[in-house]
């Protein structure tokens, strides 16, 4: 349960500002067709997160437990410095959503926009450290983070886009994944 809860906070946290948050905001924003685009994100989401998982499992499972442990604190440290730098959508990640559908374009969409984003980072070094046992819990979790931080974009439009206290977020995104690094460093992976 403990990679559930992990999992489900970091990238909660993490997404809050993130382009992908963006373009969920510019999806709902066109296709005011809010399920469809929620299960667009849905589906990109577990795709994109299990195969991130899988990597980390399968990483965690190649290396020696030392390297992983210096490797994945390094590496949330990496994404804690990386979580303070706020995303833009570029002009040309807006008009990627065509004219296939709310849910056809979201999935594409978000599949795309999250390969090497730091939410798909945070799911490969929590897979690598929570390890094959708690995978299900990883991608359930990231899946349901992503969720949270994304539905009421969606649901609520650009208004509830232009109250969020986006720096502060990103600054408690990055104590969150620096939290995680120490942790990893003094207890190891698994």
């Amino acid at each position: 349960m403990d990679a559930l809860f992990v999992s489900t906070f970091a990238v909660a946290v993490a997404e809050i500002g993130d382009k992908t948050q963006l373009l969920a905001l510019l999806l709902a924003a066109r296709y005011r067709k809010p399920w469809p685009i929620v299960a667009g994100i849905l589906l990109a989401t577990l795709l994109n997160h299990a195969l991130a998982a899988w990597f980390g499992a399968a990483l965690s499972e190649w290396l020696p437990a030392d390297a992983l442990r210096w490797l994945v604190a390094g590496s949330f440290v990496a994404v804690a410095a990386w979580t303070l730098r706020p995303d833009r959508l570029e002009e040309d990640e807006r008009r990627r959503a065509g004219p296939g559908g709310a849910f056809l374009a979201t999935l594409v969409a978000f599949f795309l926009a999250e390969i090497g984003d730091k939410t798909q980072v945070a799911t490969v070094l929590l897979a690598a450290k929570y390890e094959a046992e708690a995978l299900a819990q990883v991608i359930a979790g990231t899946t349901l983070g992503m969720l949270i931080a994304n539905l009421p974009v969606v649901l609520l439009g650009a208004r509830f886009a232009d109250r969020l206290p986006l720096r502060a977020a990103r600054i408690a995104a990055a104590l969150l994944f620096l939290v995680l690094a120490v942790w990893v460093a003094w207890r190891g992976v698994g």
